[in-house]
């Protein structure tokens, strides 16, 4: 199960009490303090971790609350400290306050930590009071309190390219042709509901990952259909190829919907227009592909490419296009 949003609870540990001892031994008197002091409470830690895809593990776990430290002890026993408890969550997760609303961190790059609950200290013993005008101190202090968070979690996936265009454009059909990815494919629009990620390579040792994204509608930066959940996703593409259907099922006009797309992505976020974008026109066995083709090329900013990822027209020119764009040719 693919799960790209999640709200959940997390505690830290609570800190373990300090301890008010004297010593007892037999033979010596006036003993004095020997209380120990307590351990640190875990903290919660969220951490980016490779090979993690989603965040369905904390679907159904809604509450992490790490354990507390232990209390001090006499003979100078400190309590021990308790472990941290590590979440585990994919490179990609922006961490969000959900009762205020803002960005806490961006979990971007692998291993990148954040401490989202700070466990309390541990509490000082009364061996920590003695002094010389105080040989009996009988104070102590307890440990500190745990920390209680509400946070958001939301995935935006981290890929080299992402493949964007209406539904039914073909872009399940292109990654499962480029890539080992096996997206559902269907006939009929929204077939995906969710980005699938494929790597496709260029030649032996130069590859790059593909999202497919699923299919945005007009209306789409305002939520309309899936909108806000497909849009974020898009973000982290650093190169968008924006697949259009040459014959739409619903016999709107090709062009006007390779518009309606670019004004969704610049209306959810301005930096998406000027993100680098390779359009091309889909299923170029269809009568009157070509033409479509050269009419986009009169809107589009630069060359426009044909494809068919049912013959493999053109599917070795897409990914050549990709390699130049993410590895430009260096100016002797």
């Amino acid at each position: 199960m693919f799960v790209d949003e999640v709200e959940i609870r997390v505690e830290s540990g609570k800190g373990g009490d300090g301890c008010v001892s004297f010593r007892r031994e037999k033979y010596v008197p006036r003993g004095g303090p020997d209380g120990g002091d307590g351990g640190d409470g875990g903290s919660v830690i969220l951490r980016a971790k490779s090979g993690v895809n989603s965040l369905a593990a904390l679907a159904h776990h809604k509450h992490w609350k790490a354990k507390s430290g232990q209390p001090g002890e006499g003979a100078q026993r400190h309590g021990a400290s308790a472990e941290d408890l590590r979440i585990d969550v994919p490179p990609g997760t922006v961490v969000i306050d959900a009762e205020r609303g803002f960005v806490i961190k961006d979990l971007k790059d692998e291993d990148d930590e954040l401490v989202i609950a700070r466990g309390g200290k541990g509490g000082k013993g009364n061996l920590r009071f003695k002094s010389a005008t105080n040989r009996t101190p009988r104070q102590s202090t307890p440990g500190g309190e745990s920390e209680v968070r509400l946070i958001r979690l939301e995935l935006k996936i981290i890929a080299d390219v992402g493949l964007i265009g209406k539904p039914n454009a073909g872009k399940s059909t292109l990654l499962s042709r480029l890539s080992r990815a096996r997206p559902e494919i269907a006939p009929y629009p929204f077939t995906t509901k969710y980005p699938n990620l494929g790597r496709v390579q260029i030649d032996f040792d130069r590859s790059f990952i593909m999202a497919d994204v699923p299919g945005l509608i007009e209306g789409a930066h305002e939520g309309a259909g899936l909108g806000h959940e497909f849009l974020r996703h898009v973000q982290r593409a650093g190169i968008l190829v924006h697949l259009v259907e040459p014959a739409p099922a619903d016999e709107t006009d090709p062009i006007a919907n390779y518009q309606a797309i670019r004004r969704e992505l610049v209306a959810f976020d301005p930096g998406l227009g000027s993100r680098p974008e390779i359009a091309v026109v889909t299923k170029a066995d269809l009568p009157g592909a070509a033409e479509i083709r050269r009419k986009l090329a009169e809107v589009a900013d630069g060359n426009v490419l044909l494809i068919s990822a049912v013959t493999g027209q053109g599917l070795n020119q897409l990914v050549g296009a990709i390699a130049i764009l993410l590895n430009p040719p260096k100016a002797w």
